[in-house]
């Protein structure tokens, strides 16, 4: 659930890629987005970059990316980019936080050890 090494590292650049899309699909709409989308918008990335509750959170960077998406209305361009941002959420969601992330310092392995009676 929390992997190590190479897929971990992947799995934090897919947070901060989702991160990342997320605030610059915020500002290049900014005038069409009221003031509360970008405060979400800006926690959510946060939350995200740090993987803390990330199923839930990339679910919600899902759904800011839909807000965006019906606030600002379907250009091509704006289309194609909107799936490939919110394809990155989805898998985000679908995969976890990785190793390297708040969610793995909080609910990953532990050792638990019996004693005999």
């Amino acid at each position: 659930m929390f992997p190590p090494g190479p897929p971990g590292l992947a799995l934090l650049l897919l947070r901060l890629s989702v991160a990342s899309a997320l605030v610059f699909d915020d500002y290049a709409h900014r005038a069409a987005l009221p003031g509360w989308a970008h405060a979400a918008v800006i926690l959510i990335s946060l939350v995200v970059s740090v993987g803390y509750l990330t199923p839930i959170v990339a679910a919600a960077a899902l759904a800011c990316h839909a807000l965006v998406w019906f606030a600002v209305g379907a250009g091509s361009d704006a289309a194609a980019l909107t799936v490939i941002f919110a394809l990155d959420a989805l898998a985000l969601a679908l995969l976890g936080p990785g190793a390297y992330s708040l969610d793995s310092r909080r609910f990953g392995r532990r050792l638990v050890v019996l004693q005999s009676p």
